[in-house]
């Protein structure tokens, strides 16, 4: 029987997670549960689950909670970034289960390795931020970290056909997203509702509105670089709009050994939390006769500058990968509020880390540091393109303190 603690209970991942748990009752047994608004799902959760230990938002969110549940929760219930981190550390747990959406994973991630617990990693920002501390923190207590993610779950298994050292690169596969056939200037209509409306797969708002920008595909990039140690020249993207080839691997004797398999997170999950045995899953399996062509294409790097500013982190390292993560996060929250238009995502992103000096990574306050300074700094570019929007429908008179940069917005968000 093995223990689990997951941290985002509550989202996709975590949702396909617990029907995996659900499907082998006899193999897994859930202990700790972090999540954050959505109550009641978490009820539904609790009793079907009955963890020791449950983290929420907040600690309103949790005495609410408290209110409703039999007097016996009162001690087992927790709030905010402490209480993650409590749950993550569970000693009860062997398998901590990372799938917090965005920075908020940080933190619990690595106090779970710190505390030798193996991960099973979905949060990819974890090693966007800070790939070098995470990965040292991982040798360092001889845990493992286990990939849920999709194309990097499918590298994972790619990799068990050679040796580390024969490999030529790692090929990471994208659908594309909804706007791969749109022409350039039509992005600019776009709206959250379209962007959200993924072909392939059914994922939190974040990670919809990530695939559509293909920011997502450059966060999974530098994800690859640390999880597999491969220098970021040799991880190369290809557009694959069947979503049925995860992701490849290729040898240098020219073979390319490809994991496949229908669009379904429940197959990267179980891999991960039963490694290296393999679970029988009932689920519907993939009909390659059906299947029709399989067709692969390279990105747009013009169309979606996300990837990018991505690839560009990567190269120049530190802080800089910490700054691109922050910096979408809070444009893809503004998009979402219909506050700036779809290409200004990858807009912010830019100036951002335009006006952010890389610094070199000692430690995960430097990355902390960085991320909220990023943040602040996002914020102030989003509103001057609030502004400038204004100021196009003639809503605002011209203000004389926007940032010095954004005279550079005329040339883009006409």
């Amino acid at each position: 029987m093995k223990n689990i603690a997951i941290l985002g209970s509550t989202g996709s991942i975590g949702c396909n997670v617990l029907e995996v748990v659900r499907q082998f009752p006899g193999r897994f047994r859930v202990v700790g549960l972090a999540a954050g608004n959505n109550f009641t799902l978490l009820r539904d959760q609790l009793e079907a689950f009955n963890p020791q230990l449950v983290s929420v938002a907040d600690e309103r969110l949790a005495g609410e909670l408290r209110s409703l549940l039999a007097p016996e929760w009162r001690q087992r219930i927790v709030a905010g970034a402490d209480g993650n981190v409590r749950v993550a550390t569970l000693p009860q747990a062997d398998t901590v289960v990372s799938s917090i959406v965005g920075a908020a994973g940080l933190i619990p991630t690595l106090a779970a390795i710190e505390a030798g617990k193996h991960v099973a990693l979905a949060n990819k920002e974890t090693l966007v931020m800070a790939g070098d501390l995470v990965m040292a923190a991982v040798r360092r207590h001889k845990v493992d970290l286990l990939p849920i993610d999709s194309e990097h779950n499918a590298v994972f298994q790619a990799l068990a056909a050679g040796r580390r050292e024969d490999v030529d690169k790692i090929i990471l596969t994208a659908s594309g997203g909804p706007f791969r056939a749109f022409a350039e200037k039509d992005l600019w209509a776009v709206t959250p509702a379209q962007a959200l409306a993924h072909p392939n797969w059914s994922m939190g708002n974040k990670i919809s509105i990530d695939s559509a920008t293909m920011m997502n595909k450059g966060l999974e990039v530098i994800e690859a670089r640390w999880l597999f140690d491969m220098p970021v020249e040799r991880i190369e993207v290809l557009v694959h709009p069947q979503s049925i080839v995860h992701s490849m691997v290729e040898y240098i004797d020219g073979s390319v050994v490809a994991q496949m398999g229908v669009p379904d997170m429940k197959i990267p999950i179980a891999y991960a939390l039963s490694y290296p045995e393999r679970l029988r899953l009932t689920m519907p399996r993939l009909n390659l006769a059906r299947a029709n062509d399989l067709t692969f294409t390279p990105p747009d790097f013009k169309r979606f500058p996300s990837l990018t500013l991505a690839y560009q982190a990567c190269r120049r390292g530190g802080t800089q990968p910490a700054v691109l993560n922050a910096a979408n996060e809070v444009a893809v929250a503004a998009f979402l509020e219909e506050r700036i238009r779809f290409p200004e995502i990858a807009l912010v992103v830019a100036e951002t880390i335009n006006r952010q000096p890389v610094q070199a990574v000692v430690n995960a306050a430097t990355v902390i540091d960085a991320d909220l300074s990023a943040r602040v700094q996002a914020e102030s570019v989003v509103e001057a393109l609030v502004l400038k929007a204004k100021q196009r429908r003639g809503e605002e008179a011209p203000c004389p303190s926007l940032p010095p940069k954004c005279d550079s917005f005329s040339d883009i968000s006409q």
